[in-house]
């Protein structure tokens, strides 16, 4: 392949990586973390959310460093490469695809499900494949086409869920929220674990755009820590109110919880509650779009270094947008929107994500003391406290996520077995992987 084929476009700034952080994960507030509910209560989800919110507060400060350190599309497979080699590069590329593939029919699953509130002729799967079929087409435009719809699309979602607060905080009683709070006592802390990942989890997809940013030594700390800020606080609002404003259980295992909790405040007939589920789709399709960015870089980033078919690696010569990588990446989430439920796919997904960030972590420590001399425009504060936390509190998350979930498990550490299999027997362990850009 020629320089040109293989080198992206510097066109994103600051704003534009706010959008793309905020947008792959906003969907989490608006369906998913209340499953967590289903496993823990109130209280004991509330629980489960803080630890995270810890996790992903010190992990997203030291993954900053590896990110601005290493900006390179491939993100953690790149990082992880460099410090453990190719088998360390194999597991999170694995990892960091199950995450970011698996998400997207998640999010098509409850996009399919507001449609069907909102009209209940259409079909759950058909507008599911629907949405993928348009936010590909809008990605194969180019990366700045695509970063502009999601910073639209991501100020529209942001704005939606603080009117939603504004709509359901005046109906909020304390009894609601603490009424049978912990009904599995600190057990079901342990199995909402992955539930309150979902709140956050992609936002390290940044990471899968930092070939793309302009001055990324500068711009990618502005928008990961922006973005991180913005998400804790919606996501913490949004769970509170809505727990305190009917007997929660009533929306622990549904996949739209936001239209309902405004149809019981303002009644289900409402214009309101009616508009609200319809504006309802943008926070969606924004985790929809930046998703589909992330994982089609990864799939480029791991086809250029060798690791899956080199077509994967092409890019349109106009566009310079890896769009065989993107058309594949839709297929196989049309494909697990044909085998999955939105549950199974939270827990994979959020499995992955799990096992790349123990990996990512671990990579930091190594790559500090196997080069010192590496430049680091950003050093992740309170070394080594702040990636050994995140460390600590991402094995505890898979311990309890593999435990609560042994099938999944197996299906995930299976699939990793098949691709180390394959990866051996094709020799690609002896081979130099190509994981810079060649310019």
């Amino acid at each position: 392949m020629s320089a040109q084929e293989t080198v992206l476009k510097k066109v994103i700034r600051p704003i534009h990586l706010w959008a793309i952080g905020v947008g792959l994960v906003i969907s989490g507030e608006y369906f998913g973390w209340n499953y967590g509910w289903g496993v823990a209560g109130t209280i004991g989800f509330l629980i489960a959310t803080l630890i995270i919110t810890l996790l992903y507060i010190t992990f997203i400060f030291s993954f900053t460093e590896l990110t601005t350190s290493i900006p390179q599309a491939g993100g953690p497979f790149t990082y992880t490469h460099r410090a453990m080699g190719p088998f360390g590069g194999l597991v999170a590329g694995y990892a960091t695809a199950v995450e970011f593939l698996l998400a997207t029919p998640a999010i098509a699953f409850a996009l399919g499900n507001y449609l069907h509130f909102l009209h209940p002729s259409l079909p759950v799967l058909g507008s599911g494949i629907a949405f993928y079929v348009l936010l590909t087409i809008i990605n194969l435009l180019g990366i700045k086409e695509s970063a502009l719809f999601s910073l639209i699309i991501t100020l529209l979602a942001v704005v939606e869920l603080l009117i939603y607060m504004g709509i359901v905080g005046p109906s909020f009683k304390a009894s609601n929220f603490m009424h049978n709070s912990m009904p599995a006592g600190w057990l079901g802390v342990f199995a909402a674990l992955p539930f309150a990942i979902w709140l956050y989890v992609c936002i390290e997809g940044i990471a899968m755009v930092a070939e793309e940013v302009k001055e990324p030594s500068r711009n990618i700390p502005k928008g990961y820590i922006s973005a991180m800020l913005t998400l804790a606080l919606l996501a913490i609002g949004v769970m509170m109110l809505t727990g305190g404003i009917t007997d929660w259980r009533a929306l622990s295992a549904i996949d739209y919880p936001l239209p309902e909790a405004i149809g019981i405040v303002l009644g289900k007939q409402s214009g309101i509650t009616k508009i609200f589920a319809g504006i309802g789709l943008f926070g969606l399709i924004a985790s929809f779009n930046g998703i589909i960015i992330s994982y089609s870089r990864q799939l480029f980033a791991l086809a250029r270094a060798g690791y899956l078919p080199d077509a994967l690696a092409a890019l349109s010569p106009k566009r310079q947008v890896p769009y065989v990588a993107l058309i594949a990446g839709g297929l196989l989430g049309v494909i697990a929107l044909y085998l999955g439920k939105t549950d199974q796919l939270v827990i994979l997904s959020v499995m992955g994500a799990v096992v790349m960030y123990i990996l990512s972590m671990i990579s930091l420590f190594i790559l500090r003391k196997k080069e010192p001399e590496l430049e680091r425009p950003f050093k992740a504060p309170f070394y080594p406290w702040f990636p050994g936390i995140a460390l600590v509190l991402s094995i505890v998350s898979l311990i309890a996520i593999v435990y609560y979930n042994q099938l999944l498990a197996l299906l995930f550490f299976s699939g990793l077995i098949i691709a180390l299999v394959i990866f051996v027997a094709m020799g690609k362990h002896r081979e130099p992987a190509a994981i810079t850009p060649r310019v």
